[in-house]
């Protein structure tokens, strides 16, 4: 990465690749077959370590937004320099991915080859972090598109498509009592505000946030805790309600899915008040931070393979999740930078960990 780096942009990148291990370390201890509900202490400890931690895809959409929109290379030139950083080494985990559930006796080599070839289609192995790159690749390929508009969008004309766009965060419960509304049924699944929803309004939010709030203000602080609390609370509540009246996990997350309101509350809140920290230059902190952040792209490829290596470490060492989780996150989050590191020394590096 090069240019002038935004130090808390990189501190909130930082934080936000943290998150993500740890939402996966949460799902040893509340997931059980057959995407069932395992319900008791544990699953209350990745309520309450995990709420916030939802925040972690949107933040990692919103800095890219910050840095990428508007796109003012050609278009060949933009998508080779992204597709070279993100799609070949996504390609690279998707076979070793594959290999690894071999060699984890998770399948036969059949079933080897059988995954790597379906990597076109969608991810071989069912390792599901990689979900995210799929839908990174599908934000490159629309920014060039709406860049032109955002070279010359009013602050009102982002507030207009921001505020819609906020609404669609309340679908997810508006389905709850009606499942299909604004047009939407079993033959049309484009409903009245189609277009405005999903991750584009994440990057959309973090151009804007690049454009007219980049400056410190003494909102900031009070604005974005605000956001973070009612955010988590919300977020929390719901989680924990429906622990007790659902059985299938894709039920249970409703209140932790990406694009509801309550997350995006917390995602923006958490980008105010870490863009008002105050640091020293030419520390040694601020030198670590930059460093993860440069390979966190590495580590989020990395971290299910050392994950599961630690959870079989450490499950039977310790009882409980409150433990458990911090634990197996920060010995992922380690060894994960470590081993980016290493490769990073490696000749044409950039095609592994981007």
């Amino acid at each position: 990465m090069k240019g002038e780096r935004v130090f808390s942009l990189d501190l909130l990148r930082v934080l936000a690749c943290y998150m993500v291990i740890q939402v996966h370390a949460g799902e040893f201890y509340y997931i059980g077959d057959g995407g069932t509900i395992v319900s008791g202490d544990d699953a209350f400890w990745v309520n309450i370590y995990n709420s916030l931690f939802r925040t972690a895809v949107p933040l990692f959409i919103m800095i890219t937004g910050y840095f990428v929109l508007p796109v003012k290379e050609q278009m060949n030139v933009f998508f080779k320099k992204r597709f070279t950083r993100v799609l070949i080494p996504f390609i690279v985990w998707c076979v070793l991915y594959a290999l690894y559930a071999f060699t984890m006796g998770k399948t036969d080599i059949e079933g080897m080859f059988t995954n790597i070839a379906k990597i076109p289609v969608n991810y071989g192995v069912e390792v599901g972090h990689l979900w995210y790159i799929y839908m990174l690749i599908g934000l490159y390929l629309f920014f060039p598109i709406i860049s032109p508009w955002l070279n010359s969008a009013s602050r009102s004309s982002l507030h207009f498509y921001l505020i819609i766009w906020a609404a669609t965060l309340l679908l997810p419960y508006i389905h709850q009592v009606f499942p299909e509304v604004l047009g939407e049924c079993y033959w049309n699944p484009t409903s009245l505000l189609y277009y405005f929803t999903g991750f584009l309004g994440f990057a959309i939010l973090g151009f804007y946030l690049k454009k007219f709030c980049i400056a410190k203000s003494k909102l900031d602080l009070p604005i974005g805790f605000s956001l973070i609390i009612i955010g988590y609370i919300v977020t929390y509540s719901l989680f924990a309600n429906r622990l007790n009246t659902q059985e299938l996990v894709s039920d249970l997350e409703l209140s932790w899915n990406y694009g509801t309101i309550n997350v995006a509350m917390m995602a923006l809140g958490l980008f105010l008040v870490i863009k008002n920290i105050k640091y020293r230059k030419d520390t040694i902190l601020k030198k670590v931070i930059t460093s993860i952040s440069v390979l966190s792209y590495g580590i989020y490829l990395v971290h299910i393979i050392v994950l599961n290596f630690f959870f079989w470490a450490f499950n039977d060492v310790f009882a409980s999740a409150a433990i458990k989780i911090p634990l197996l996150t920060i010995c992922t989050f380690l060894a994960s930078y470590i081993i980016i590191k290493v490769i990073s020394y490696l000749p044409k590096n950039k095609y592994i960990i981007g």
